[in-house]
């Protein structure tokens, strides 16, 4: 397991860090921890290593998330920190820049560097 992404029982402080351009989104996906049913979460930030989702209930750090981000194929990612609603997670696989530079223009996004 990468050193950032230890298995932390509190998720409450980041341990992921940001090494990529990220874009403020507003899209709703779905979000699958193990076995559990998906939910419906709303993908608000995005970066091509990783992103951040509001209203995952009851995260479990020890599982891996698989998300459904409208066009595009099911992602795997590890969760870093949760702060209130918020989850922030690690993709397993960073997207390819041409993937998240389509992703933010379907959506509308604000891209920051």
């Amino acid at each position: 397991m990468h050193p950032a992404l230890e298995t932390r029982s509190d998720l409450s402080e980041p341990t992921c860090t940001r090494v990529a351009p990220r874009a403020a989104l507003g899209v709703t996906c779905e979000v699958r921890q193990g076995t559990r049913a998906w939910q419906r979460v709303v993908l608000e930030d995005l970066s091509p290593t990783g992103f951040r989702i509001l209203r995952l209930a009851s995260p479990d750090p020890s599982k891996p998330l698989w998300i459904r981000i409208p066009g595009i194929q099911l992602l795997t990612a590890n969760l870093c920190w949760t702060r209130g609603k918020a989850t922030g997670c690690e993709f397993t696989a960073p997207l390819h820049i041409a993937v998240f530079e389509h992703l933010v223009r379907q959506a509308g996004g604000d891209l920051r560097r």
